[in-house]
């Protein structure tokens, strides 16, 4: 009998803690059931942990220190050399950038073990450090037996990926479709929410107080709406503080974190869905997809490279604009509420989109494939699973 072929996962972070890129890890790692999967992260909190989570062991290492969004450890060489001595994976899905087990991979993984590269963005911020980061990053792209990326944008637009493109397999980011269904107590929760709002329509953001995610652009294009309407800013960050002190405006409300069900009801109460993400960083916009998918049209800026501007289509799914036009931000939300019609039309198109490419049973499905091909397995890739929800068991 065969054994099942072994992938070792490794995230910068995992669930509980909530990200972008970590959703997306827990979403490879429990869609490829055909195979044993072990997680390694860093521990967002201190010391050292090992669970399971969702029947797959995660092991996070103490972070020491975090130096340009990076966070380091004395003992992850230690526990990553002695999974990949004892433990033996086949495979390795690393999702990068994670710069200092990038520099480890290079120096101690084995030949035998194929080496998947998740590449969710390139490093756009840190351009002096990446400088010194540049040569390992092609290293470790030369010793990668296939490189993922979420969107045809991101492939064509990434410099670091362009000697590569022959390895280079797109799958995009999915969600979960079961998170964002409307459940019994929810008519009465969005009712509730019609009410604190005073039946005015919503302009809805939710997402990390960081400088690419476009904020401060989003209070510039609220006094230039004409429209009645109020903007409802979920999320936290660094910068929270400092936004609430940039505007003094009546219309806009910060609403701090979300539960899951506060998310779910606001997307559905919400009429427009603003995206003024302005930077690669966003490589693809899973909370955009979640946005669509409950019929919140998006407003987008235009940004080249990023996988943005094909997840929600221009006049289709949503409106894009040039890259930090208030004034046009602030007009497309008009034209949103002015035009129902249009915006319904947008609406079921998003919705549409999103489940015909955005989910993530297809994107399990595609890494089904993937590791098909790469481990020669027998499994039948194509074969659907029921998508993972992420709590922890």
């Amino acid at each position: 009998m065969n054994l099942p072929h072994k992938i070792l996962h490794i995230s910068k972070y995992y669930f509980p803690f909530r990200g972008g890129t970590e959703a997306v890890a827990q979403d490879v790692a429990e869609g490829l059931t055909e195979y044993q999967n072990k997680v390694i992260a860093f521990n967002h909190e201190s010391g050292f942990k090992q669970d399971v989570i969702n029947d797959i062991e995660v092991i996070r290492p103490h972070s020491t220190a975090k130096v340009a969004s990076q966070s380091l450890s004395v003992s992850y060489p230690f526990v990553l050399r002695r999974i990949l001595k004892k433990w033996q994976p086949d495979a390795v899905h690393f999702h990068h950038p994670n710069v200092f087990v990038a520099f480890l991979l290079n120096i101690i993984l084995p030949r035998h073990i194929k080496l998947v590269v998740h590449w969710h963005l390139d490093i756009v911020k840190q351009k002096m450090l990446y400088k010194v980061f540049k040569k390992m990053e092609q290293k470790l792209l030369q010793r990668a037996d296939a490189i993922v990326v979420t969107s045809n944008s991101y492939k064509n637009g990434s410099a670091p990926l362009s000697r590569f493109l022959h390895k280079v397999r797109i799958i995009h980011n999915g969600i979960d479709p079961r998170r964002f269904e409307l459940q019994d107590s929810d008519n009465q929760y969005i009712a509730s929410l019609r009410e604190k709002y005073n039946h005015k329509r919503i302009v809805f953001f939710v997402g990390r107080h960081v400088p690419y995610k476009g904020l401060h652009l989003l209070l510039k294009a609220e006094r230039l709406i004409r429209e009645d309407c109020l903007v409802v800013i979920a999320g936290e960050g660094p910068l929270t503080e400092e936004l609430k002190q940039q505007t003094q405006s009546s219309r806009v409300i910060f609403t701090g974190r979300l539960s899951e069900q506060a998310l779910r009801c606001h997307l559905h109460l919400a009429d427009v869905f603003a995206f003024p993400s302005i930077t690669k960083n966003e490589a693809f916009g899973l909370a955009l997809a979640e946005g669509m998918y409950c019929k919140c049209v998006p407003v987008t800026f235009t940004i080249e490279g990023s996988g943005v501007n094909e997840v929600s289509i221009h006049q289709q799914t949503g409106i894009e604009v040039p890259n930090s036009d208030v004034q046009a931000y602030a007009q497309a939300i008009d034209k949103l509420f002015a035009d129902e019609e249009l915006r319904q039309t947008y609406a079921e198109a998003a919705h549409k989109r999103v489940c015909e490419l955005f989910t993530v049973e297809k994107e399990q499905n595609e890494f089904r494939k993937l590791y098909g091909e790469l481990l020669h397995s027998h499994t039948d890739a194509s074969k659907s699973s029921t998508p993972s929800v992420r709590t922890e068991v």
